[in-house]
């Protein structure tokens, strides 16, 4: 059984090679894009968003942040609503421009998120952004990578089926393996979720009392 999998995993890393590649590069400039966008912002800017995240800070330490089951609920809800978003438009012919989009997006987010922090924290704002942002990214980056790749690679099949007139096989069962995979993949986000609202906040309470 074990052989099996294995297969059936390197199959898929073959077939899908060329889009794993152009995926993973697509999320990478887009953290680039991420952090050039807190070079460029005004000191003005740089100040709201650092006022406010002092603010954010202020109420950790206090303990009056939303409770961790509250935290879990909202964070799984929100991935699970991308995962689900980005499955739909795999559907769709014409969801390949907004996928691509969606995980440039994702992209920017961090880098954009860690960028800020170091630039106004130094080497408090890393150790910040390592214990709260990058634990749970390094489950949720390979997650939409996959999910954003195996939705390409099924809105690519339907056009050839479409209108190219390439491949004879059904594409219900297609459908089927696609959206398994979706789902195998989308159980990562409970232990990401699960980080991020139960381990996360801790870790970063003892950063911000020890660093800041």
């Amino acid at each position: 059984m074990k052989y099996g999998i294995r297969e059936v995993i390197a199959s898929h890393l073959e077939e899908n090679r060329t889009i794993y590649v152009f995926t993973t590069i697509l999320f990478l400039i887009g953290i680039v894009f991420g952090a050039i966008i807190v070079n460029s912002l005004s000191l003005t800017q740089k100040h709201d968003l650092y006022m406010y995240v002092n603010q954010f800070f202020g109420h950790m330490q206090q303990g009056e942040l939303a409770q961790p089951s509250a935290i879990f609920s909202q964070s799984f809800a929100h991935y699970a609503k991308y995962f689900g978003l980005m499955w739909i438009l795999g559907l769709s012919i014409i969801g390949l421009p907004v996928i691509l989009i969606l995980l440039f997006l994702k992209g920017v987010v961090v880098g954009f998120t860690v960028g800020f922090l170091v630039n106004q924290m130094g080497m408090s704002g890393f150790f910040l952004s390592f214990v709260s942002i990058m634990p749970q990214n390094f489950i949720l980056v390979p997650a939409f990578i996959i999910v954003g790749t195996v939705s390409v690679s099924f809105c690519l099949k339907m056009v050839r089926q479409q209108f190219m007139k390439r491949g004879n096989m059904p594409i219900f069962p297609q459908f089927m393996r696609y959206s398994l995979l979706i789902l195998c993949v989308g159980s990562a986000l409970t232990l990401a979720s699960a980080f991020e609202a139960y381990v996360s906040p801790v870790l970063m309470k003892w950063v911000i009392t020890t660093m800041i």
